[in-house]
């Protein structure tokens, strides 16, 4: 794990236009990998990723607040029936909506490629996370760097076949 230094995160990356470009680019790809059965917007190729592209699903819990499906593209390992998302919103202080919506209501939904898989979703143990961790900074590096920028324990999420 990396030494954590929340003042390391460029402060550009905190300003509400990012914030809004993020949530923009995120609907953009939910609706391209959907319309596209996942041929387009099914890899992350930004960041680490552009030298080592990052398998993309399509997670959707159920808004806490509105009760309305929500739908988040997603960097994602598959570990047999299972697959493993990281709540690390970019190394924000504050955990990401999707993450606070399966925390309320576990059944999920992820969509790789044109397979839909149902889905009880839950935060990993201690134990869990310190297994799996190593095997999505191999992964995706920049989560390392994410977890660095923050105070709070990046939730790494196990969801699982119901």
């Amino acid at each position: 794990m990396p030494v954590m230094d929340p003042d390391s995160r460029p402060k550009q990356l905190s300003s509400p236009a990012v914030a809004a470009l993020i949530k923009v680019g995120s609907r953009l790809n939910a609706k391209v990998y959907k319309a596209t059965g996942g041929r387009l917007g099914n890899t992350w190729r930004i960041g680490a990723g552009l030298r080592k592209p990052v398998p993309m699903c399509l997670l959707t819990t159920i808004g806490r607040k509105s009760g309305e499906p929500r739908t988040a593209p997603l960097l994602y390992l598959r570990t047999g029936d299972s697959f493993v998302v990281v709540a690390s919103q970019g190394g924000l202080p504050k955990n990401p909506a999707w993450y606070l919506n399966l925390v309320a209501n576990p059944e999920v939904t992820i969509q790789v490629g044109r397979q839909t898989f149902d889905l009880r979703a839950r935060t990993a143990s201690d134990a869990e996370r310190d297994d799996l961790w190593p095997q999505l900074v191999d992964l995706y590096a920049d989560f390392d760097t994410y977890a660095a920028w923050t105070d709070r324990k990046i939730p790494v999420v196990i969801c699982e076949p119901r």
